[in-house]
């Protein structure tokens, strides 16, 4: 699959843009390989650890870039998001950079280390049930009162090309070592780091296969990608992925995921545990379920692997101790 980037609503500069305005601020997490990994799956395959980025997700990378972009005659109302957890903590972390207020719109079911995590960067959090209340009219309610800017979790194009920083340095590291990646996975929620990864992986490599990564039953860009169109997943209840809940992938994530992504990927909550395990024992890394869903897919066998050089982002590791000695077994 080859697709030109150029008309897209996010470009390869935009994301050479974000990279400068983050060099100063932002981790450049590294490339992993593991001889474990590699002959479990029986193949290359590498890491894209976002676990090691500031605030413990890739979500720092987007919301940095896009405060950043806020005027600074509009920055005195601050600044309100609306996010399970990882945003909600990328967005405080880069207020508290720039001096900015920040407001928080969490679900009340959000996991504590999350909730806990995003007060300590100074934000306030305004808790809502997921269920019976509108998280978006919430937060716009509160921007209004406030004068404050609206940060979306991914669909906004300054967010969008923040993320995709990390696919530039996985093409740039790919690059180095002097390896073309034939497949790169990264798990979806709204679809805003899958948007970056791809616009800036198939800039350099347009012979790549860029895929999603989700919950079995949250398989909103599974279904859109085989539709052509954007579909909401029908997913019921909670999965322990709790930070890819999305409804339905983002208007502007999918006009550019539409386009470069070659499928959907789905991964069960067990088979997410037992790569939330697997990395802990045999990678020593700790990831959060969301994040680990594209490694979960690659164990349980759902990419065709043979001479195939495998990238795989692991978005984050903001996971609760409880949820994570249950995941692991809870033995020593």
């Amino acid at each position: 699959m080859s697709e030109s980037t150029q008309s897209l609503p996010v470009s390869a500069a935009d994301i050479d843009a974000a990279a400068r305005v983050l060099a100063p601020f932002a981790v450049r997490t590294p490339l992993l390989s593991s001889p474990v990994l590699n002959e479990r799956v029986g193949t290359r395959v590498f890491l894209k650890p976002e676990m090691l980025q500031r605030t413990g997700s890739f979500k720092f990378r987007g919301a940095f870039n896009k405060l950043s972009s806020i005027p600074q005659s509009a920055r005195g109302g601050g600044v309100v998001a609306f996010s399970s957890g990882n945003h909600a903590q990328g967005v405080a972390a880069a207020a508290k950079i720039l001096n900015m207020r920040a407001t928080i719109v969490m679900p009340a079911d959000s996991p504590l280390l999350k909730r806990e995590r995003t007060k300590s960067y100074g934000a306030e959090v305004v808790l809502y049930d997921r269920d019976n209340e509108d998280r978006e009219a919430i937060a716009n309610g509160i921007a209004a009162k406030h004068g404050a800017t609206l940060v979306r979790p991914y669909d906004d194009p300054f967010v969008i090309a923040g993320q995709g920083t990390a696919g530039r340095e996985i093409a740039e590291d790919m690059t180095a070592l002097g390896i073309a990646p034939d497949i790169v996975v990264a798990p979806v929620s709204g679809g805003g780091l899958i948007a970056g990864v791809a616009t800036a992986i198939k800039a350099r490599f347009p012979q790549a296969s860029v895929m999603s990564a989700e919950p079995e039953s949250f398989d909103d860009h599974a279904r859109s990608l085989r539709a052509g169109k954007r579909e909401a997943h029908d997913g019921k209840g909670r999965t322990i992925c709790d930070a890819l809940m999305a409804a339905i992938p983002g208007e502007i994530t999918f006009s550019i995921n539409g386009r470069l992504l070659t499928k959907g990927l789905v991964a069960s909550d067990a088979e997410v545990g037992a790569a939330v395990e697997f990395a802990f024992r045999e990678l020593k890394l700790v990831v959060e379920p969301g994040g680990s869903v594209g490694l979960a897919a690659l164990l349980a066998g759902r990419i065709d692997t043979a001479g195939k050089n495998i990238v795989i982002v692991l978005s984050g590791g903001n996971v609760d101790a409880d949820m994570f000695a249950k995941l692991i077994g809870g033995r020593g």
